[in-house]
């Protein structure tokens, strides 16, 4: 792992060194000033990142300091395609958070709060919010958006077969309707398609049929695994069995049509569970981290928020626990595994049916179901 420090600002312009004073007040704002960038492109480097959110940050106007670059500092990893971007002011590192989903080098990249962001002592530091007049169009941004497949109706495409082009997807999604978005997401480095992708359709009342009759559809080797991948959490739970009863009559109505011409579809729904597992609220995931991974602070904090920003998509995602190893090396239980709460069962399954098999840095995780007792007791042995 590569892991680099760049300065940038007041030390490039020779000027004196920061007062005692001074310091510790940087040092005391600076979880609210840094910004966390994730998905960079393959060929990002700490100056290009600076200068390129610098121009961006003075183009929207969102330098509340004045003249000057907005970016002080930049601490990239390499490997993991990640930087933290530190801001001057608080309230440039608010604006930065408008960002999200800009694109730098011909890549989307993720614009986040890091993970030792703490709200209640920033609420006294400066803005929490971006400005209302930043001026987002300036850098290609429309407000509330960050991309054409995005939305609370946005669905979750996996188990693509990897020879399938992006326009024979397209024709089988758009079997269902016309599509308002479509995002297959492929290897920044050699551009092929990594199986999966993202799609929002532009009558949301297709999308529970499509997910409904498209998921478990075989594909030659593959499984296709196609639900929501987002829910609304101020749904109520009474109305989404409403909708959800009415997808299921017409996704009965959709899997007679299909039948009819020929075509097999396996599943419907939710995959059924395990004759052997009982369902809980939480999940344990297996082979997705290594106790090397987990020793270091800034390596650990970036695997925390991937894991985070993955599996909310399942599920309302109330707690995660990546357990540590210890700095004198002693076994503790359950390093090297992922524990994932959410507030139902429901949640739960999706993610454990969307998991479990995947592949990550080379090794296939593992998902089961955890006892709830004794993961609220911190008992993590197997």
């Amino acid at each position: 792992m590569l892991q680099n420090m760049f300065a940038f600002g007041t030390a490039q312009l020779g000027s004196l060194p920061m007062m005692p004073a001074q310091a510790m007040t940087q040092q005391a704002t600076r979880h609210a000033r840094r910004v966390y960038v994730g998905g960079l492109p393959p060929l990002a480097n700490e100056q290009t990142i600076a200068t390129f959110f610098s121009h961006v940050m003075s183009a929207i106007g969102g330098n509340s300091a004045g003249v000057g670059d907005a970016v002080v500092n930049v601490y990239i990893n390499h490997e993991k395609k990640f930087a933290f971007v530190e801001m001057r002011t608080v309230e440039e590192a608010s604006n930065a958070m408008a960002l999200d989903g800009i694109i730098f080098e011909g890549v989307s990249v993720r614009v986040r709060r890091p993970t030792d962001y703490n709200p209640s002592l920033a609420a006294s530091l400066g803005p929490s919010q971006p400005s209302p007049h930043l001026n987002l169009a300036a850098a290609g941004l429309v407000p509330g958006t960050t991309g054409g497949a995005e939305g609370p109706d946005r669905i979750f495409v996996g188990g693509l077969p990897y020879y399938f082009t992006e326009t024979q997807i397209r024709e089988l999604l758009e079997s269902f309707g016309p599509l308002r978005g479509f995002d297959l997401v492929k290897d920044r480095d050699t551009g092929n398609s990594k199986g999966y992708g993202f799609c929002v359709y532009q009558d949301a009342a297709v999308t529970d049929v499509a997910c409904g009759a498209l998921n478990g559809l075989k594909m030659g080797d593959k499984t296709l695994t196609v639900r929501r991948a987002t829910l609304s959490n101020g749904q109520a739970k009474s109305e989404q069995e409403n909708i959800l009863a009415q997808a299921q009559q017409h996704i009965a109505m959709q899997k007679m049509a299909f039948q009819a011409s020929g075509l097999n579809l396996p599943g419907l729904g939710l995959p059924p569970f395990a004759a052997a597992e009982i369902p809980t609220k939480v999940l344990c995931l297996s082979e997705a981290v290594t106790a090397e991974d987990l020793m270091d602070t800034e390596e650990y904090d970036e695997i925390l928020e991937d894991m985070r920003e993955e599996c909310k998509k399942f599920g309302a995602l109330v707690n995660i626990i990546i357990p540590r190893p210890t700095l004198d090396g002693e076994h503790t239980h359950g390093v090297g595994k992922v524990y994932l709460e959410y507030a139902d069962t429901s949640g739960c399954a999706n993610a454990k049916n969307a998991l479990n098999g995947r592949k990550f840095g080379g090794n296939t995780v593992s998902a089961v179901y955890f006892p709830e007792e004794k993961f609220h007791n911190g008992d993590y042995s197997a």
